[in-house]
């Protein structure tokens, strides 16, 4: 039996200085290539005893704000002085990723369901174990890149998960307000705890993540509030002396959701018309969306509507729906102080 840790290895020495890009070498045996692997890029660069922040994309295949904006991080990274390390990987899922999907074409697994992953799993649980074992513990600080993906789009929004001891609390927000994104939110999985946010609360590490879009698409509206809040973060963090991106921050407003009454799921299938708009106020017994029935045209529509009252701040895309979609998602204000 080995005694390697995980079953992926890399040409990338972590603990040496300078820049260095490379792959992860996810193992992968099939019928084309029989002791073949799946090559993951990655880049680090190190420079003095800062913090580590390690910064991922591409953990669901159809997100890209996040991609994007590391990737042209990525290019001004060798010429970057800074205190400290910054470990990049663009495209987690890479297989979901240049499929373009949220879920891996080669084993169908969705990556933020599969932590803390496994040494002898699939590939993308492989992936995760990886993440967990081996990533997770070199940073001091995380944040994982998402949006909406092809099924929803998303209000530009952090996802933040404050300590609860006063004194790291604090610097935590210190670091919220400096990426300074325009909603900062607290998110209610319902129980998940399979994601990666929940695998790095295990280790108990310091981070956020963030939905910055959707549609399948790069927002360009979004990708700067990415690209500007992580040029700030790295400031804020002491692993740079300045910010170096003309790309100035929003007042964030603080937001949070409150379990299941702030969720809308059809019980139906057909054709769904949502009722509100992205970012719309609304109250409880409101409409949210009709559901029509496309084997029965001339019938009323299943009208749904919120059980709870709030912002929009995410809401399906795909206009076909079946019994247990989430059509909307809401947030109330909240005080995180």
């Amino acid at each position: 039996m080995s005694s390697q840790q995980s079953r992926i290895t890399t040409s990338i020495d972590f603990d040496r200085d300078g820049f260095q890009t490379g792959t992860l070498r996810v193992p992968h045996s099939v019928d084309r290539s029989g002791y073949g692997h799946i090559p993951i890029p990655v880049a680090v660069l190190k420079q003095g005893n800062g913090p580590t922040l390690l910064l991922t994309g591409g953990n669901h295949g159809d997100e890209y704000e996040g991609p994007v904006a590391l990737m042209k991080l990525l290019g001004r990274l060798p010429d970057m002085q800074i205190n400290g390390r910054i470990i990049v990987v663009p495209g987690l899922n890479f297989p979901a990723y240049l499929a373009g999907k949220r879920t891996s074409p080669i084993d169908g697994a969705n990556m933020n369901r599969v932590f803390p992953g496994k040494r002898d799993g699939t590939i993308t649980e492989m992936i995760a174990h990886y993440v967990d074992t081996e990533l997770f513990p070199r940073a001091d600080f995380i944040f994982d890149i998402h949006s909406g993906g092809q099924s929803f789009d998303h209000l530009p929004t952090l996802l933040v998960y404050p300590p609860q001891d006063p004194g790291t609390r604090r610097r935590y927000l210190e670091l919220v307000e400096a990426f300074a994104a325009p909603n900062a939110m607290i998110m209610d999985l319902l129980g998940e705890d399979r994601t990666y946010a929940a695998a790095v609360e295990r280790r108990g590490k310091l981070f956020l993540c963030g939905e910055f879009g959707g549609f399948g698409t790069c927002n360009p509206k979004n990708l700067p509030i990415v690209e500007g809040g992580l040029d700030r973060l790295l400031q804020a963090l002491g692993i740079t002396s300045a910010t170096s991106l003309d790309l100035p921050g929003a007042t964030t407003r603080y937001l949070q959701v409150n379990g299941e009454q702030h969720y809308v799921f059809t019980s139906v299938g057909g054709v769904f018309e949502p009722a509100v708009s992205l970012g719309a106020e609304v109250r409880q017994g409101d409409v949210a969306a009709r559901v029509f029935n496309p084997h029965a045209p001339w019938a009323a529509p299943h009208e749904l509507r919120f059980a709870g009252s709030g912002r929009v701040v995410c809401l399906r895309s795909f206009a076909g729906v079946e019994p247990g979609d989430c059509i909307a998602v809401l947030a109330a204000s909240a005080d995180v102080r």
